[in-house]
């Protein structure tokens, strides 16, 4: 689908042999809450249900053991442990993925915290392969992100299209610079360290904005959102419990600032959000600050 996004397929390389793929193109749907983790049990567990229904039981085969580190598979086992860790514990961590070797773009990864400090929220990110979004058409995934957000008390969530790499390894948004500085709707995750100190701000501008309290009250509600958006591809829809879901184009799209696609339904709802867009981060490697600048303000300036 190259009018809406590009091929990114990057392998690793080791003694001058291409291994394996460790960065790709994929939609990512994820969401902060303001909750801690036990708060958050039933609810999860219903999104990664729902989840997992969509793509099928067997193709998340592999998780990283909170304690060790280490991959284990994904057996009747290895959910039982998952599931008893959800119930038992304060805050919890998993990341689950279809292969412990490559990356595919069939992942969940969860960060369910003991909120201590203001910043802090609970995050869970699904992760879909585009050519899942080619076979189903973006209605059907649209319609499962809708799913995944039922039940969810999310303040702000996302989805769209993403830079797919294990978060962990260091040094891998080196090769994604100037990728990333030219197709402007290809986010880079950071599930990770971003739900450290996102609160209750909004995490940037993508083909999928979920809004909920307490940014969505200040700006009016849907209906004021609604009416500070005149580009004819954005669409508001509202949700219950004071939350909404804003939709710009039919596709993700990627844009290309060298082709002059600078994305405008996204610049446009950048600009509404400004107040509340949570730019503290880091600098990623390979990043220099002004890329950083560039990058984060990238629907702004």
């Amino acid at each position: 689908m190259s009018e809406h996004y590009p091929r990114v397929r990057l392998y690793s390389v080791i003694g001058g042999e291409r291994r394996s793929l460790y960065i790709r193109e994929s939609v990512s749907i994820t969401f902060y809450m303001r909750r801690s983790h036990q708060e958050l049990v039933q609810q999860v567990m219903h999104s990664l249900e729902t989840y997992i229904r969509a793509i099928g039981p067997q193709v998340l085969g592999w998780y990283v053991d909170p304690y060790s580190g280490d991959w284990e598979e994904l057996d009747d086992k290895g959910w039982a442990f998952l599931w008893r860790e959800m119930r038992k514990e304060p805050a919890t961590y998993f990341w689950l993925c279809e292969s412990a070797s490559a990356t595919t773009g069939y992942e969940v990864l969860y960060h369910g915290r003991l909120l201590d400090d203001e910043g802090e929220t609970s995050a869970l990110s699904f992760i879909l392969p585009t050519e899942y979004l080619e076979a189903h058409g973006p209605e059907r995934v649209r319609e499962l992100a809708l799913e995944l957000a039922a039940k969810l008390p999310f303040c702000s969530g996302h989805g769209g299209l993403c830079f797919n790499y294990p978060e962990s390894v260091v040094g891998t948004t080196d090769a994604i610079r100037d990728m990333a500085l030219r197709h402007p709707g290809l986010d880079i995750p950071g599930v990770n360290f971003d739900s450290l100190s996102i609160g209750t701000r909004v995490k940037g501008v993508h083909w999928l904005n979920f809004l909920g309290p307490p940014v969505l009250g200040e700006l009016g509600g849907a209906a004021g959102l609604r009416a500070r958006l005149r580009s004819p591809g954005s669409t508001v829809q509202e949700l219950d419990g004071e939350r909404a879901v804003v939709t710009l184009g039919t596709w993700p799209e990627a844009g290309d600032m060298e082709q002059g696609r600078t994305l405008p339904e996204y610049r446009e709802l950048a600009h509404v959000l400004e107040p509340w867009l949570y730019m503290d981060r880091g600098n990623w490697g390979g990043f220099s600050d002004e890329d950083m600048r560039r990058w984060e303000r990238r629907f702004l300036d």
